[in-house]
């Protein structure tokens, strides 16, 4: 029989090593409207950095590549943003020429409207319109 003793308390941090961290930076901060909390030296050669949407308590770290490794394969993250206006945001990115999706994704309840971007290192990451109440 197994006796629990500690429990995970929350998510914190998702990490997308990037090889231009300074333009990362700009797009989760000037293009997205993230927060960035955290940019400290570490590891003699290194940076590590965090950045937070304005009402998360997740971030994004976005840190180098690891030790010997120049590149970074870009995934799809799994990340799920939201927004209140999935239509004003999908316009908003158009206009600020992120590379998004060509129509915002309408499957029908109970899926909500939904899009994907990626960011300059190629990541791909998702923003889900919330219920409005």
């Amino acid at each position: 029989m197994s006796t629990k003793t500690a429990t995970v308390n929350s998510l914190s941090l998702v990490c997308l090593p990037t090889t231009d961290q300074d333009k990362s930076i700009a797009f989760y901060v000037e293009k997205l409207g993230f927060e960035k909390r955290t940019d400290e030296p570490f590891g003699g050669k290194y940076r590590w950095v965090e950045v937070y949407p304005p009402n998360g308590n997740a971030g994004i770290a976005l840190p180098s590549p690891p030790p010997g490794e120049t590149t970074v394969e870009p995934t799809d993250t799994g990340i799920v943003l939201t927004t209140d206006d999935i239509d004003a945001l999908h316009k908003q990115f158009q206009a600020e020429r992120i590379d998004v999706d060509a129509e915002v994704s309408r499957m029908g309840d109970p899926v909500p409207p939904m899009f994907w971007f990626r960011d300059p290192q190629g990541y791909k990451l998702m923003v889900v319109e919330t219920p409005k109440h």
